[in-house]
């Protein structure tokens, strides 16, 4: 039985609403898709890695065999990491030390009775690095991430048509795209990689010609 996994969909769990599809994730050997990506875009941070076996129901909107407080417990979304690095300030006057997160020291060159001069500050600054929790090995699509056929883009990934084992069969593409039509489901088969968007061994003219999804 086809099934479809549309990124911006609603999602909630069984005591309430937890957001909608923002990413899908899929291991790119067996073309399975493994994790969808859930957050409340109004909460920052609020995004949850939810195991494909969680979910009850599919289409227009997911609906997931967790509470909302199960569903806070699953692994986030995002790492976030701290990075820290040096800052180098310079200028006439006297030596200032830059502001930052960690240790500050202060260099001055030069100068004279009244102050005057060049001063250089020297400080430590921790920056916030927040990058997206991608299982290893694993490949994610984002919602209207580019599909770029053998001669150019032709529109923007609107979700996945999977099976019963979650293997995907289509790639949906998003409606109002080149050609007008209301849903363009392209053949797995065409995928050729998962890179910045999805490439396709076809033409636009073939993609053009696909039959309708029965």
């Amino acid at each position: 039985m086809a099934t479809e996994f549309k990124m911006g969909a609603r999602a909630s769990c069984s005591d309430g609403s937890c957001g909608e599809v923002r990413r899908t994730i899929l291991d790119p050997g067996t073309r399975t898709i493994t994790h969808l990506v859930i957050e409340n875009k109004h909460e920052s941070g609020s995004g949850r890695l939810v195991p494909v076996g969680l979910i009850d129901a599919t289409g227009d909107e997911i609906r997931l065999r967790c509470t909302l407080a199960e569903f806070g417990q699953l692994d986030p979304a995002e790492e976030v990491d701290l990075a820290e690095g040096v800052d180098y300030g310079g200028g006439y006057g006297q030596a200032e030390a830059v502001q930052g997160y960690g240790d500050i020291g202060s260099m001055g060159v030069g100068g004279s009775a009244s102050g005057m001069g060049i001063g250089m500050g020297i400080g430590h600054r921790t920056q916030t690095v927040i990058t997206d929790n991608v299982p290893l090995g694993e490949a994610q699509v984002a919602r209207h991430e580019s599909v770029h056929a053998l001669d150019g883009e032709i529109g923007k990934v609107e979700g996945f048509v999977v099976d019963a084992g979650h293997k995907v069969t289509h790639v949906l593409l998003q409606e109002g795209h080149l050609w007008g039509r209301k849903e363009v489901a392209i053949p797995v088969s065409a995928v050729t990689a998962v890179d910045e968007g999805i490439r396709l061994n076809l033409t636009r003219q073939q993609v053009e010609d696909l039959p309708p999804l029965g």
